[in-house]
C-alpha cells in the first residue's frame, strides 16, 4: 500500500521509476540478444561441422588422385642427367611476371630454358607456385608459356608488344 501513497510527480520517485524501466528494458534486450546469438552460433557450428566433413572428403579424394598422378608420372618419366648436358639456362626474368624468386623456383623444378617454359601448361606452373607458399600464389602464370614461346623463337618484337599489354604478367 505504500506504492499508492507515492507521488509519481515528485523528483526522486520519477527518477526511480525511470531507472527501473531502463534497467528492465536493458535486461530484456540483453536476454533477447543472448537468445538470438545462441541460435546463430548453433547454426554456424553446424555449418562448420558440415564443411569440415566436406573438406575431409575432398582432401581424401584429392590425395588419392595426386598420389595416383605422381606415381604414374614417376613411372613414365625418363631420367635425364642434367649434369652431363651443357644446357645454358635462359634468363627467365625476361618473361613479364617472373622475378628473381620465381625464376629460382622454376629452375629448381626443371625449367631452365624458354623452351622448357613454353612447353609447360599454366595449370602445372600454378601448382608449382601454390606448393611454394602463399607468397607465390598471387602470381598468374597464364601467359608465361606464350611469352616463353616468343622468346624461344627470338620473336622479340612480338614479345615486347605482348608485354606492353600485360600488367605483372596478366592480361
Amino acid at each position: 500500500m505504500i506504492f499508492l501513497q507515492l507521488n509519481p510527480l515528485s523528483g526522486p520517485v520519477a527518477i526511480t521509476e525511470m531507472v527501473l524501466l531502463l534497467a528492465g528494458t536493458a535486461l530484456i534486450g540483453w536476454l533477447l540478444g543472448r537468445w538470438v546469438m545462441a541460435a546463430r552460433l548453433d547454426a554456424l557450428r553446424e555449418s562448420i561441422e558440415e564443411r569440415t566433413g566436406e573438406l575431409d572428403f575432398c582432401r581424401s579424394t584429392h590425395a588419392t588422385k595426386v598420389n595416383t598422378f605422381q606415381s604414374a608420372r614417376l613411372k613414365t618419366a625418363p631420367s635425364i642427367n642434367f649434369a652431363q648436358t651443357n644446357i645454358q639456362p635462359d634468363d627467365l626474368k625476361m618473361i613479364e611476371g617472373i622475378g628473381t624468386a620465381i625464376e629460382a623456383l622454376l629452375n629448381a623444378n626443371g625449367f631452365q630454358t624458354f623452351a622448357d617454359l613454353a612447353e609447360a601448361k599454366p595449370e602445372y606452373l600454378a601448382g608449382i607456385l601454390k606448393n611454394a607458399g602463399s607468397r607465390f600464389q598471387m602470381h598468374d602464370p597464364g601467359t608465361w608459356p606464350t611469352q616463353a614461346a616468343l622468346a624461344r623463337d627470338q620473336n622479340w618484337v612480338a614479345l615486347e608488344e605482348m608485354q606492353r599489354n600485360l600488367k605483372a604478367g596478366r592480361i
